[in-house]
């Protein structure tokens, strides 16, 4: 029995990466750049197409570089499958919308070329693509990237939050943000839907919807295609999860556990209390959506067990945290993604030692490792 489950544990560390899921690899990957193309589109929206050029200078670079990569060797073929695409849109997700397309466009190259095809191509990669394309823009050009982000939620969001402290505790958070806050102007669709959710829905429970918090749907301001197309990708997460096109419950895991620590303590940094912290801007913002649905259920950059995933999840969402409230650093969500990421080998020698050579009666593995 023992050899037996070692032996599925090797088959697990070579098969395809999409192997356990309902959806294959193909129909993955396209589904995924459908939602984010919707993301895109409603950022385009409001930003006089700027996200949308963004996005197209992104898939352009990274499906000609997949492209010359693999002409030589006879296999341009696999472009059908959409994981170029599917990365490059995702990355373009992650970018602020006002940033200069090529920077998109480098980034793509970068996150086809070194990311991903330097490993071996799709499956064999230690990081996502689009992850490691988003970390080569932030780390090669910072000051570009953060005037891009200059005046968006992200860029006040430390400021906003110590002047939306909350004393009396309502369940709804504390961003209740002044006349010098960050949604001083809530815009009028705002106000009409608050007003009716606050006394009709929240009525019932005593808490009162803050200003501001509807046109988190529906952003007009600056900042990064992710959140600036909320709506649409909180509906591509839906369509995503009942495709069965990822792990439903390790984006369950990741924003329970990193939900549970903000309410709990997401308030203190900013001069809060226990249980005051924000979940539904906390949600909504620094492409924390994105990094749950896509980025940390991507099985070709996880753990192979159901622990080792458990774990991996729980350890992201509390990274993120880390990164966000006590670090300072808008993007946790996306550090702690590729900090888990590079300690991929570690959790899968971790996986082979405690889940399946343990099994083994002593004797017997203790000859086997002599005679390896």
């Amino acid at each position: 029995m023992a050899e037996n489950s070692k032996a599925l544990f090797e088959k697990l560390q070579s098969q395809k990466p999409q192997v356990n899921l309902a959806r294959p690899t193909v129909g993955r990957m396209w589904l995924v750049s459908l939602c984010a193309f919707m993301v895109v589109i409603q950022s385009s929206l409001t930003d006089s197409f700027s996200s949308f050029f963004i996005a197209l200078a992104a898939v352009s670079a990274a499906v000609l570089t997949e492209l010359l990569i693999l002409y030589p060797s006879g296999r341009a073929v696999q472009l059908k499958n959409g994981s170029a695409v599917a990365s490059a849109l995702v990355l373009a997700l992650l970018l602020p919308d006002r940033i200069p397309p090529v920077y998109a466009a480098l980034g793509a190259v970068f996150a086809m070329a070194v990311v991903k095809h330097s490993f071996g191509g799709l499956g064999s990669n230690w990081l996502n693509p689009a992850a490691g394309g988003w970390l080569f823009i932030r780390a090669a050009w910072p000051g570009v990237f953060n005037q891009a982000l200059e005046g968006s939620p992200l860029s006040l969001l430390a400021g906003s939050l110590s002047k939306g402290a909350n004393p009396q505790g309502s369940p709804m958070g504390i961003l209740k943000i002044d006349s010098a806050g960050l949604f001083s102007q809530a815009s009028g669709t705002d106000s009409l839907v608050r007003s009716f959710l606050n006394d009709t829905v929240f009525a019932v429970t005593g808490a009162e919807l803050p200003g501001g918090y509807i046109d988190l749907f529906a952003a007009g301001f600056q900042g990064i295609i992710a959140d600036r197309g909320i709506l649409a990708l909180v509906a591509g997460t839906i369509i995503i999860t009942a495709s069965q096109a990822n792990r439903s419950w390790i984006p369950a895991i990741w924003l329970g556990v990193y939900g549970f620590l903000v309410r709990l303590a997401g308030a203190l940094p900013y001069g809060g209390g226990w249980w005051n912290g924000d979940v539904l801007f906390s949600f909504c913002s620094g492409g924390v959506l994105i990094t749950a649905f896509i980025l940390a259920a991507d099985p070709a950059t996880g753990a192979k067990s159901s622990r080792g995933i458990l774990a991996a999840s729980a350890a992201g969402a509390v990274l993120a945290w880390l990164f966000r409230y006590y670090g300072a650093e808008p993007y946790g969500a996306m550090f702690s993604v590729i900090l888990v990421n590079a300690l991929l080998p570690v959790v899968r020698l971790f996986e082979t030692h405690c889940f399946y050579e343990k099994q083994e009666p002593p004797a017997k593995r203790d000859a086997v490792r002599r005679a390896s």
